[in-house]
């Protein structure tokens, strides 16, 4: 990854910040693109104490406006004259309730941050690969995108819409060196999922994770290290190969839906 430029959505926090790490660790620069201002401040800082070879900047953007989506892409190239890797990554929850019950103005947000906001990253960013002919991508859906999860329909169909449309600009822009994957997260112990088991159990949510935990294989959650590894490989030259797959990191539980 050394000198590598890469873009990651959703950096302040959680997967993004985790996968900046792992990153800037191996020597890529970064662009880190958040809404939350204070909290991307306080990324960029840590990471440049970490990582004082490691260039770095920052963006503040709402990812489901487009225009914000341009100017982080712009500001990216006029930084450092590239874009190699893609960490399409921003994305919410919402929140819990049933389909017919569900509130409709959140179900619009989290279909624009969630589903609009990855598709203006490729949008923009696809073409600036096309012209290097070269480009890595990696988007993140979650098991939420390979089966049902209950109470979250405007979440569930976000993310399977992110794995479809991974399929999509793997199947149309392979050919110009461009490999685009999508992770699927399980329950990886992040400020997001933390706020989900307080959602499940207001008054004891430690409970609500440990009770989830051991429905897993590995009778554990795992950690946004787990998955910025995964990510840092798919957006790497060593992945020559891989495109157009939703690899779910889960511990190996989306196996054992519907059976346990």
């Amino acid at each position: 990854m050394k000198n590598k430029t890469i873009i990651i959505t959703g950096a302040a926090m959680g997967l993004g910040l985790a996968a900046a790490e792992e990153l800037a660790s191996q020597g890529a620069n970064l662009a880190l693109i958040d809404y939350n201002d204070e909290s991307l401040q306080n990324a960029v800082e840590s990471l440049s104490g970490k990582f004082k070879d490691v260039k770095i900047i920052s963006v503040k953007a709402d990812v489901s406006d487009e225009e914000q989506v341009k100017n982080y892409v712009n500001k990216t190239l006029e930084a450092f004259g590239r874009i190699d890797g893609l960490y399409n990554n921003a994305g919410i929850e919402g929140r819990q309730a049933p389909m017919t019950e569900y509130d409709m103005d959140v179900f619009k947000k989290v279909i624009d941050i969630n589903l609009m906001g990855v598709y203006y990253g490729l949008r923009y960013v696809i073409p600036v690969m096309q012209k290097q002919g070269y480009g890595r991508i990696v988007n993140v859906a979650s098991v939420g995108g390979i089966r049902g999860v209950l109470n979250q329909t405007p979440y569930v169909a976000s993310k399977h819409a992110v794995s479809g449309m991974t399929k999509n600009a793997a199947v149309e822009y392979g050919k110009y060196g461009i490999l685009t994957n999508a992770i699927a997260p399980g329950a990886i112990l992040t400020p997001m999922v933390a706020e989900a088991f307080k959602q499940v159990n207001p008054d004891d949510p430690k409970a609500a994770e440990t009770e989830y935990a051991q429905r897993n294989p590995t009778r554990a959650l795992g950690k946004p290290s787990d998955v910025a590894k995964v990510v840092a490989f798919l957006l790497s030259e060593g992945n020559g190969y891989v495109s157009g797959q939703t690899i779910a990191i889960d511990g190996g539980e989306s196996n054992l839906y519907g059976n346990s």
